[in-house]
């Protein structure tokens, strides 16, 4: 279960799209940063994606993904020229294909690569679903079905795409926007799938197009109801509406990391309270209506001449640090071995679970131990990223690439080293405020299924 956010340069402080997602996926489900520059191919060749082989074009942009260890495809990510998507599972009356096909998060990729605008991505996008369809396991332990909504972005616009199946509807975002694991779009929208009102009307959802709301007809309403997306959309919408015009990637950060209005006023609030995943910054505990969680974070800051991509590459956006991330040649600098399913201690995934897994033990108690100094370090990643801005907004990406390399290098290396620190200060920390019994058994469950000990 997941939550995208945008807003584009009518609701923002500077002017600039703003896109968010937090990935939420099964807790010992690793995500990992993955850097792929420019590359050109040879005429007819295929590309072999999660599951199937599609064609190849002939050339494919740089991206930066955050995706799950074990797909081809991501679960949110950017290209060179700043268009950057994320997306949702949503469950709908549309059958799920099951042999393996074309996955949403494969769609991402392959529209990140070839698009230099979100309407080309857009375009793409439905190209694909008209041509594959989506099928295919989405689940890394657990097999899991789902159709996809997406929300598109590039520094001039973003778009919301909400499929069914083989059908689907678009809306273009007007100020601000979320999505989470439900169908929102209703009976308006700027672009559609032929045939999209006449089916449901055959299949009896509704009576005729004046009745027709495409949420309310395609939805399939126990498991959206069960999956927490109505409380998370309406709080992200509230968060957003209520910053519009001042919203900034902080304000995005703040929103990722968000537990409702309850933790807000409760400082002995716990992740380990409740049924459902009804909060945006998400915590996976025992039962099927909490099988997932926040495993990876991305803010999408689409200025026009010089995006910058703030990630987590880590889970638990509450108790991460987004470190800043460029394209045009910068990258990634080494982030460790690529994190699997089990536990290794050295990736940059896994070392960080440690730190979350201790603060989750006592959350109210663990947290505020570190929250302060992460939020200094990641205010002064801020600060020094704007720096940056001036300085080479208007440099060549050939020339600029070095000092964007170093600077991310060293926010990822002053991260880690604070992050090593506040793990041994939270370890050594007495537990206070214990977490419920069914939330701590469930993580006992996770750790033995990963090989975890901290």
């Amino acid at each position: 279960m997941c939550d995208t956010l945008v807003a584009v340069g009518s609701a923002t402080a500077d002017g600039t799209t703003i896109l968010a997602k937090n990935s939420d996926r099964e807790p010992n489900e690793a995500q990992v940063l993955t850097y792929i520059p420019r590359a050109r191919h040879e005429p007819g060749s295929k590309v072999k994606c999660t599951y199937i082989e599609v064609p190849q074009v002939e050339e494919t942009y740089e991206v930066i993904l955050s995706r799950p260890f074990w797909m081809w495809g991501c679960e949110m990510g950017a290209n060179e020229h700043g268009v950057a998507i994320g997306n949702e599972a949503v469950f709908t009356k549309e059958p799920y294909g099951k042999e393996p096909g074309l996955i949403g998060m494969d769609m991402i990729r392959l529209a990140l690569e070839r698009a230099d605008t979100a309407r080309k991505a857009l375009d793409i996008i439905i190209e694909l679903l008209t041509t594959y369809g989506q099928s295919g396991n989405c689940g890394f332990q657990h097999k899991t079905y789902y159709h996809n909504s997406f929300i598109i972005a590039d520094p001039n616009e973003a778009w919301v795409l909400e499929t069914a199946g083989k059908y689907w509807a678009a809306e273009r975002v007007r100020d601000v926007r979320s999505i989470s694991n439900g169908l929102t779009i209703g009976s308006e929208w700027d672009l559609a799938s032929p045939g999209l009102v006449e089916h449901a009307i055959e299949k009896g959802w509704c009576k005729s197009k004046e009745d027709f709301h495409f949420a309310r007809c395609y939805s399939d309403f126990l498991y959206t109801r069960l999956d927490g997306c109505r409380p998370r959309q309406c709080r992200s919408m509230e968060l957003l509406e209520g910053q519009k015009g001042r919203i900034t990637p902080e304000t995005m950060m703040s929103i990722l990391r968000d537990h409702g209005q309850r933790a807000a006023a409760d400082p002995t609030w716990n992740p380990g309270r409740g049924w459902v995943m009804d909060t945006i910054c998400v915590h996976a505990s025992l039962g099927p209506t909490r099988p997932s969680q926040s495993t990876g974070s991305m803010v999408a800051h689409l200025r026009r001449d010089l995006p910058t991509y703030w990630l987590t590459g880590t889970s638990g956006t509450c108790t991460g640090i987004f470190k800043p991330v460029y394209l045009g040649g910068a990258g990634l600098p080494h982030l460790g071995p690529e994190p699997s399913g089990r536990y290794d201690g050295q990736s940059l995934w896994w070392t960080h679970e440690r730190l979350h897994r201790a603060v989750i033990r006592d959350y109210a108690t663990r947290l505020p131990l570190y929250r302060s100094e992460r939020d200094a370090l990641e205010q002064a990643f801020v600060s020094e990223a704007a720096e940056v801005y001036e300085r080479y907004r208007h440099v060549s990406a050939e020339e600029r690439a070095p000092a964007l390399q170093a600077f991310t290098a060293s926010c990822f290396a002053r991260a880690k080293e604070a992050t090593q620190r506040w793990t041994e200060a939270v370890s050594a920390a007495p537990l206070k405020h214990r977490a419920p019994l069914l939330f701590t058994l469930a993580w006992n469950g996770f750790n033995k299924a990963a090989g975890f000990t901290g």
